[in-house]
């Protein structure tokens, strides 16, 4: 996760050190000051120091000039908030290129997992984890991972000078510092679960904002509006629960080591003053004590709120660990059939066998075998339920199957690579998609470079090109999100505009004009036949006029296929698909009728 990272991390953590190291100057210097200036006792220092005080003069100009010592005490403090300022610069630099680069790589992932597992996570969740938790983790990268060093640098340098100083006053100095401690880690172990817990609840009450905005107009069209903020309250009640728990133990945490803190202080305090009184430490010994207490004391006794984001961090990363941990698919047979991606192939597909079950139900098809020559159209029909989506998916590789073969141009086709299979297809699929940008970007999107004459074509053979002609900015109109501002007819349009646009070898329109007028279903498929022999068709559709002119039509119910052949050989034998004619003629000519009256 740090990778790239590491040197700058590196140089962050080296400007924290020097920065505490350098905070501890001004006691000494404060001591120094007061012992051997003002008290005139013998100076206990490194001979560098020594030899610095003769240098300018020894103690009868310090005596004249203490305005020495106080411009190196503001001297080391300034040079110690410099070293922090670029340790947080460094910090903050280098957390946010890890979350930049672990965003890119969530959003990839997330990209390239299957259906599967996209038909069991909620979005809301995804949205949670790649946006919060990262943004979690990305604020403990900038502050606390560095802040743990910084705890641990100023007690390791505050340790060895207090001894040196006093040995007794340094033990009784850090008394109270393995409770302290103690105290942090049990208080990381409490919250590190209820962290857990809470993002839980926050995911899902995401999740359900997102799948309700989502499906807003199905809201209004059922006046649900009152239940559903009932649901989102009882959410949203839950994660308050677990943010007031939190806050619970975090307010006792607080104020406990607040009062082992001050505990330590008042101890160093009552022992330096009874001291002093013995003749066993100076004042200017006392005071360096007092000072240090301070500044070793506080950051440890903030380990326990940095173990706590840690424990908030650690959450996160888990989370975000499932999404990055989930297998994607399988690529690694790629280098199996290398394609250039200008290759195209002639459209044969052979189902051999073919069976599929989705996790441990029942078969969704069930010993599938058919042949569609290059430049056929194949019509599938049937009810719901009976595996005609399904059987495109597996073409698509949305789903791998085991059982059974499918073979494009003679190849097998779990052997060829997933982005190969997908660029000789284009699928208008049941729920037609457009995202939110102009109608030209959403009909580009298979082939961005497509000269705007071909665009027009495209939309034109989708009998689209006049209603986009009459919009004010024409191929420039912005749609709303999933082309809410168009009809559910002119979305469709649009969609098969994009398919044909890419001029795939193999086409698919699963159910593709369900919404379309059956006057412009009729052009629409006029203007595909003219194109007949140049692609691979396969259409899924519930009006038989649809499916009249293919080359082949099966009927499928159960998963099987239960009866195959043209138009005229399907009405002349007994089965559904004769019996769904007649209902559909009765009905239209009923239709008829009644607008003849």
């Amino acid at each position: 996760m740090m990778s790239g990272q590491r040197l700058r991390y590196g140089a962050a953590i080296a400007a924290m050190v020097l920065s505490a190291a350098i905070m501890f100057l001004p006691p000494l210097i404060g001591r120094t000051a007061i012992d051997y200036v003002i008290a005139g006792k013998e100076l206990h220092a490194p001979h560098f120091v020594k030899g610095f005080i003769e240098w300018i003069g020894g103690r009868s100009v310090l005596a004249h000039n203490l305005w020495i010592a106080a411009a190196a005490i503001v001297c080391a403090t300034a040079f110690s908030g410099l070293f922090m300022y670029l340790k947080g610069r460094w910090a903050s630099i280098a957390s946010e290129s890890i979350a930049r680069n672990l965003r890119d790589r969530l959003y990839d992932h997330l990209q390239h997992l299957p259906c599967s597992y996209h038909d069991k996570a909620e979005t809301g969740d995804l949205v949670q984890r790649c946006s919060s938790d990262v943004d979690t983790i990305r604020l403990f990268l900038a502050t606390q991972i560095v802040e743990i060093g910084r705890g641990g640098a100023m007690l390791a340098v505050a340790v060895p000078i207090m001894l040196a100083m006093n040995v007794r006053m340094a033990l009784l100095a850090m008394v109270l510092l393995g409770p302290i401690i103690l105290f942090a880690l049990v208080f990381f172990m409490k919250v590190k679960n209820i962290f857990s817990q809470m993002r839980q609840a926050e995911g899902a009450m995401t999740a359900m904002l997102t799948e309700n905005l989502a499906g807003i107009r199905v809201v209004r069209a059922f006046a649900r509006q009152e239940f559903e903020c009932g649901k989102f309250a009882e959410k949203n009640a839950l994660y308050r629960d677990r943010w007031r728990r939190l806050m619970h133990v975090m307010a006792w945490f607080w104020s406990l080591s607040d009062i082992l803190c001050m505990a330590q202080q008042g101890i160093v305090l009552i022992a330096g003053g009874y001291y002093i009184a013995a003749g066993r430490i100076s004042v200017g010994t006392f005071f360096a004590f007092l000072m240090f207490v301070n500044l070793y004391l506080w950051p440890i006794r903030h380990i326990g709120r940095i173990m706590a984001d840690m424990g908030r961090s650690m959450v996160s990363i888990d989370r975000v660990g499932e999404i990055l941990d989930a297998k994607s698919e399988d690529h690694a047979d790629q280098v199996k059939i290398a394609r250039s991606p200008a290759e195209r192939v002639a459209g044969e597909i052979v189902f051999e066998n073919l069976s599929f079950v989705h996790g441990d139900e029942t078969p969704v098809l069930n010993n599938i075998s058919l042949r569609v020559e290059p430049g056929q159209t194949l019509a599938i029909l049937g009810p719901s339920g009976s595996g005609k989506s399904t059987l495109i998916n597996l073409l698509l590789r949305l789903y791998d199957y085991r059982d059974g073969a499918i073979r494009l141009d003679g190849r097998e086709l779990r052997e060829m690579d997933r982005k190969f299979v997908r660029s000789q297809i284009g699928a208008v699929l049941q729920e037609p998609f457009l995202y939110s940008r102009s109608l030209r970007e959403n009909i580009k999107l298979g082939r961005s470079a497509a000269h705007d004459e071909e665009m027009v074509e495209a939309a034109s053979v989708a009998h689209m090109h006049e209603a986009i002609a009459g919009f004010d900015s024409g191929y420039d109109t912005v749609v709303g999100e999933r082309g809410v501002t168009l009809s559910g007819g002119q979305r469709q349009r649009v969609a098969l505009a994009r398919a044909i646009l890419k001029d795939p070898p193999i086409l698919i329109l699963d159910d593709a004009l369900s919404s379309v007028d059956t006057r412009t279903e009729n052009m629409i498929l006029r203007a595909l036949r003219q194109r007949h022999g140049k692609r691979t068709t396969l259409i899924i559709a519930h009006r038989l006029s649809t499916l009249m002119a293919a080359d082949m039509i099966i009927v499928m119910e159960h998963g099987r296929i239960v009866q195959s052949g043209t138009h005229r050989n399907l009405l002349e034998e007994p089965g559904l698909y004769r019996r769904l004619w007649k209902i559909q003629s009765f009905l239209e000519d009923d239709l008829d009728r009644v607008e003849n009256k």
